[in-house]
C-alpha cells in the first residue's frame, strides 16, 4: 500500500495559512491533519469551527481530523458540515464508543479510534472490524515537537496483529515524532498512514520533506 502522509497543519506558520494550505495542495502530501483541542482533553486549545470552514474551502485533499476534546459526540454533524472527511476520536474521551463510531459512518464519514500512550491496543478488541483507521499517539497528546516514545513499535505490531486476525480493513496511523529516520521502521511494524508536524514545517522546504517521507527507504 501507498504509504499516506498527512502533515498537521498544527505545525503550520499561522500567519501564512492560506500559503501552507497551497503547499499542501501542490505537495505528494495525501490529507490534511487537523488536530482538534478544547483546553479540557489537552492542555492546549487549537482550532475552531470557522477555521476549519476555512482550511476545507482551500484545501484539495481528505480533511484528517483528530478531535482531542471532551465528550465529541456533540459535534460529529459540526464537524462533517465544516468538511471533515475522517474524524478520531479517542478512546479515552468516549463512553459508548460504538455509538459514536456509528453516528460518525451515519454522517458519511470514516471513522476513527485513537489511543493515548498509555492505552492498550487491546481494548480495541470488540470493535476494530467497525473502524475505518486507528491512531496511535507516539507523544503525549496536547503539544507539538515532543520526542517519540519507543514503546509505538510494539503497539502497531500487535495492532496490526488484531487487524489481521480479524475482518477489519482499518489503516494504523501513527502521530508524534515522525520523521524520515523512524518511517520506515514505523512502516515495517504495520502502520499505513505518518502524521508529520514540526518536521515537515520547520523544515527549510517542506514540499521536498514530504516528498522524501513518501519515498525514503
Amino acid at each position: 500500500m501507498n504509504r499516506i502522509i498527512s502533515p498537521s497543519l498544527l505545525a503550520a506558520d499561522f500567519g501564512n495559512l492560506q500559503r501552507e494550505i497551497e503547499m499542501l495542495n501542490q505537495s505528494e502530501a495525501d490529507w490534511f491533519h487537523l488536530d482538534i483541542m478544547d483546553g479540557v482533553f489537552v492542555p492546549n486549545i487549537s482550532f475552531g469551527m470557522p477555521v476549519i470552514s476555512a482550511i476545507n474551502k482551500l484545501a484539495k485533499k481528505p480533511l484528517d481530523v483528530h478531535l482531542m476534546i471532551v465528550d465529541p459526540d456533540r459535534y460529529i454533524s459540526t464537524f462533517k458540515k465544516v468538511g471533515a472527511d475522517i474524524l478520531t476520536v479517542h478512546y479515552e474521551a468516549c463512553t459508548h464508543l460504538h455509538r459514536t463510531i456509528q453516528a460518525i459512518k451515519a454522517e458519511g464519514m470514516k471513522a476513527g479510534v485513537s489511543l493515548n500512550p498509555h492505552t492498550p491496543v487491546a481494548l480495541l478488541e470488540d470493535i476494530i472490524h467497525d473502524l475505518d483507521l486507528v491512531l496511535i499517539m507516539s507523544v503525549n497528546p496536547g503539544f507539538g515537537g515532543q520526542s517519540f516514545i519507543e514503546n509505538t513499535y510494539n503497539k502497531v505490531r500487535e495492532l496490526r496483529a488484531m487487524i489481521n486476525n480479524s475482518d477489519s480493513t482499518a489503516l494504523i496511523e501513527v502521530d508524534g515524532g515522525v520523521n524520515d529516520k523512524n518511517v520506515v521502521k514505523l512502516e515495517d511494524a504495520g502502520v499505513n498512514a505518518f502524521v508529520a508536524g514540526s518536521f515537515v514545517f520547520k523544515n527549510d522546504d517542506p514540499a521536498k520533506t514530504i516528498a522524501n517521507l513518501k519515498t525514503v527507504k
